[in-house]
């Protein structure tokens, strides 16, 4: 009996919806689609070791019971949360004594295998080679950080993906439709109900069978509606919709709070998206481009600020990393603005566009052949730096057709106001210099 039977009495809504067969699964259609390697390895009966690597609630287990049922070969589950060594042998020697007694094959399913340490993870290797199992290892974290590499060698890993609303919807009206007890229950919903389930589900099946189940105990024999849900759930049903108006609505909300410099409303949309179930780490990557785009270098230090933010989040992970994440919106917001690189970057892509490929100049080429000095490359270079202030008046270092042509125009605002004047005062000893290297048209 495996970890996931149990052996008599009530058993969850998601349990009694496993998947008996591959038409009734939903989802991972880049993997169980016909044609596709693991659905081919399925249909044959050519298995082979793997890692099935996803987040919560999206088939993992499933798959490997579908797998030995299949392809008939006898099924065996560990938890590593639960496991030790001890255990990892005696299942070991089930599969010996099953392949002695009936010939059969055992397909060995590890849940969370990546808290198995790594002289856990290498007592199946020998085991693996010579066939005594198949192992299919069901991991959450990313198998190329949290596995061995002499495991991974031995196993095909198999990214599975996030059931997205309608995958969920239809999990759900399989439930309704073909589970007995919701069936008894006389249970009830309308597409915009399961929709609302699915979206609070965050692409975890698991957990929208878990919140259809509860909610039909409460629904107490009559149809499921949005506000049954919202008073039996409450927040939990408050998610964030991660593809659709309002996360675009939202995120836009939250730029254009930084760059008009209102702390208050910057805090709050920031607030709603983390609240609503949003990636902290796809917020602390928007924050960078704020940083760039709306404030550059009138305050240098706010594209660091933002960078250690989403740096903390990382290492950290929530809510230490929420929090500096609030620091780094909160200081973008009250910093000085300036979308002068932003707008200079968008002015060069057009010339570039309108003049094509220009040629580099020759006095800024380098030259580190005879052949090329005497083709005249870095010829009459000026070195900066053998000059006052490190500074060649006169001097240009974009090609003839575009001298004299200006893109970057700081703001007078923070630190780029410096920037400014001494932009100014480097263009005036420029046109004040006897040097030119492109002489101006009279």
């Amino acid at each position: 009996m495996s970890l996931f039977q149990s052996e008599q009495g009530y058993q969850p809504l998601a349990s009694r919806m496993r998947p008996k067969r591959l038409s009734q699964y939903v989802g991972q259609i880049h993997l169980l689609s016909p044609g596709k390697p693991l659905r081919e390895a399925i249909d044959s009966s050519q298995l082979h070791s793997m890692i099935l690597w996803g987040p919560p609630g999206v088939g993992k287990t499933t798959i490997a019971k579908l797998i030995s049922e299949v392809c008939d070969v006898h099924f065996q589950s560990l938890s590593a949360v639960l496991s030790g060594v001890k255990d990892i042998r005696e299942a070991i020697a089930i599969a010996k004594q099953t392949k002695l007694g009936s010939g059969r094959k055992t397909l060995l399913f590890i849940d969370e295998v990546h808290r198995f340490n790594k002289s856990q993870q290498d007592a199946f290797l020998p085991h693996v080679e010579d066939g005594t199992i198949i192992f299919v290892g069901a991991t959450t974290e990313n198998p190329s950080f949290e596995l061995n590499n002499a495991l991974l060698s031995r196993a095909r890993i198999y990214k599975l993906e996030s059931l997205d609303i309608g995958q969920l919807v239809e999990v759900l009206k399989q439930a309704i439709g073909q589970d007995e007890e919701l069936a008894g229950k006389s249970v009830s919903a309308g597409d915009d109900v399961l929709t609302v389930i699915a979206r609070a589900a965050d692409g975890d099946a698991r957990r929208a069978l878990n919140i259809l189940e509860v909610a039909s105990d409460m629904a107490g024999g009559s149809g499921l509606t949005e506000e049954l849900l919202g008073e039996v759930f409450g927040d939990e049903l408050r998610r964030f919709d991660k593809g659709g108006d309002i996360f675009y609505e939202q995120i836009s909300a939250l730029h254009k709070a930084v760059r008009g410099s209102d702390p208050d409303g910057s805090l709050y949309w920031f607030v709603r998206m983390i609240d609503g179930g949003c990636d902290p780490v796809y917020i602390a990557r928007r924050v960078v481009r704020m940083a760039t785009e709306d404030i550059g270098n009138a305050d240098p230090r706010a594209l660091e600020i933002a960078l250690n933010a989403w740096s903390v989040q990382e290492r950290l992970g929530s809510p230490e990393g929420e929090l500096a994440i609030a620091q780094a919106v909160a200081y973008l917001a009250v910093a000085a603005k300036s979308n002068a690189v932003y707008a200079a970057v968008g002015a060069i892509k057009q010339a570039v566009a309108a003049t094509g490929s220009l040629e580099v100049p020759m006095h800024i080429r380098n030259a580190p052949t005879a052949m090329m000095q005497k083709m005249g490359y870095g010829d009459d270079y000026q070195y900066a730096h053998n000059h006052e202030d490190a500074f060649v008046p006169g001097e240009s270092y974009v090609p003839p057709e575009l001298h004299g042509v200006q893109f970057y125009h700081p703001v007078a605002r923070g630190t780029e106001a410096k920037i400014s004047e001494k932009l100014d005062y480097l263009r005036k000893q420029n046109e004040n210099s006897e040097f030119q290297r492109y002489k101006k048209d009279n």
